[in-house]
Formats: C-alpha cells, sequence, structure tokens
C-alpha cells in the first residue's frame, strides 16, 4: 500500500507527450497530479487514469504563463498534504513568424511557461527531494534547444535554455540521490503545432511527426536509467550530431528552409 501512495506531479498532462508521460507514471502505481490551463480537459484525463488503472489524480487548473501561478500549485500540492516523488515538467509553447513581426507580449508568456515555470517547479521540489534524499525530475526539452530555429526563434532559446539549465543542475545534486533527465524529442504529432500557428511549415506540413508514446518512453526509461539526456528518435539523433559538427550558419539556414511556410517559392 505503501508504494501507492507516490505522486507524480506532471504539467501539461492533458494531452500530447504529458499525456503518455502520464500514462506511464500512472501504469507504475505511481497516484497523479495534472496541472494544466483547462479544467475540463484535465477533468477527462483524470477519468481515463482513474478508470485504466486505479490510481489516484489531483487536478488543478492553472495558467503557468502567470509568474506566481506555480507557487500556487505548490501551496495547494502542499496544503493537501501531498509529497511529490517525481516532477515533469512538459508544458510549452511556441510561436511561428519572423521574430520582428511575432507578438511580444506572447513570447514573454512563453518564456515563463517554458522557462519560469520550470525553474520554479524544480527549485522547489528539488529542495524538497533533496532533504528526502530521493526523487526524479524530467524536463521535456526539445532538439530545438541544440539547433538555432529561425522562424522559431524564441522557442528554441527557451529550449536551449532548458537543456543547458537541467545539466547544470544534475551536476550540482549528482551524489544526492535525485535523478534529473532532460528529453529532447522532435517533431511529435501533437497540438503544439496549432497553438504555435505552424501547421503550414514545411516542417510540419511535410515532414514526418514522432508518435507521443513513443517520445514519453524514450524520456521515462532515460529517466529510470539514471540518463542526463535522451534524444528521440534516430532520425533526430543524426540531426543533432550533424549540426554539431556544421557550421551554427549553415544549421540556422537549413533551419529556416525547412521552417518555410509549404506555399512560400524558394
Amino acid at each position: 500500500m505503501a508504494d501507492n501512495q507516490k505522486y507524480a506531479l506532471i504539467t501539461g498532462g492533458t494531452s500530447g507527450i504529458g499525456y503518455e508521460l502520464a500514462k506511464l507514471f500512472a501504469q507504475d502505481h505511481y497516484n497523479l497530479v495534472l496541472v494544466a490551463r483547462n479544467q475540463q480537459e484535465l477533468d477527462s484525463a483524470a477519468a481515463k487514469f482513474r478508470q485504466q488503472y486505479g490510481v489516484q489524480v489531483e487536478t488543478i487548473a492553472k495558467d503557468l504563463f502567470q509568474r506566481q501561478a506555480p507557487f500556487d500549485v505548490y501551496d495547494e500540492i502542499k496544503a493537501k498534504g501531498i509529497q511529490i516523488e517525481a516532477l515533469v515538467n512538459d508544458a510549452g509553447q511556441g510561436q511561428y513568424g519572423e521574430f520582428v513581426e511575432t507578438d511580444i507580449n506572447r513570447e514573454l508568456d512563453i518564456i515563463q511557461l517554458n522557462i519560469g515555470a520550470y525553474v520554479t517547479f524544480t527549485k522547489l521540489y528539488l529542495k524538497e527531494m533533496i532533504a528526502r534524499g530521493a526523487g526524479k525530475i524530467l524536463q521535456v526539452s526539445s532538439i530545438g534547444g541544440e539547433l538555432p530555429g529561425p522562424l522559431q526563434s524564441v522557442y528554441h532559446g527557451t529550449k536551449a535554455f532548458v537543456t543547458s539549465f537541467t545539466e547544470a543542475v544534475r551536476e550540482e545534486v549528482k551524489d544526492s540521490g535525485v535523478l534529473i533527465t532532460a528529453l529532447l524529442p522532435g517533431v511529435t504529432d501533437t497540438d503544439f503545432f496549432n497553438k504555435a500557428d505552424m501547421t503550414q511549415s514545411k516542417l510540419v506540413a511535410e515532414g514526418s511527426k514522432a508518435d507521443p508514446a513513443e517520445v514519453a518512453k524514450d524520456g521515462y526509461e532515460a529517466l529510470l536509467a539514471g540518463k542526463d539526456k535522451v534524444v528521440s528518435g534516430f532520425k533526430n539523433k543524426v540531426q543533432v550530431a550533424v549540426s554539431n559538427v556544421l557550421p551554427d550558419n549553415l544549421v540556422a539556414a537549413n533551419m529556416h528552409q525547412q521552417g518555410k511556410p509549404v506555399d512560400e517559392s524558394k
């Protein structure tokens, strides 16, 4: 019974990679705390997890664009007397378009969500985990963090931060008993591209998309194995390896071509 008192906190756990990760934790008898903006989507996901896996599911509807939101989530979970054994920072958004034309307020929201919320949740729960000498943190980053991203400059920049931040903190706490892993997916079949208004990008419209369940499995297994980071998918591994050899300006130019709208002439 004690085993079933474990809880995993997952942001963005109602769809895509976050939903598939929640499934994997539930299969391993973790109870869940799901955080997302839409209460209806939270209720729907929670009902499925309860029914399929017999786990307890708490839901917290919060807008993580707000700087205070992660602190509020933390306080709410504490007030319920729940101890978080595993933290999954998954919620993230992007914006498609040339930087000079995109909406700065949306970009500042994205920076708060993709960086601010990750940093806040990581600090709050890492302190508790270190005090206990145990815990797991999975940061969902992106291969975008390894590559310059014309037409998605802010998103790629936030993911470069996440990967670098994760590796640095991991080194600081390597002897603490806490496992920290970064998951780097490539283009994945989720709602991300609709929210980013980039469904017309060649990368999305013409390229192949990974199955979020496969991506989640790669991340989950890497976390349990104590790996530093995992690039999900062979094609993405190759792309990252090649980008490490080529000059950045060539990588950026190539990404720019791939990212252009399908109807735009070369």
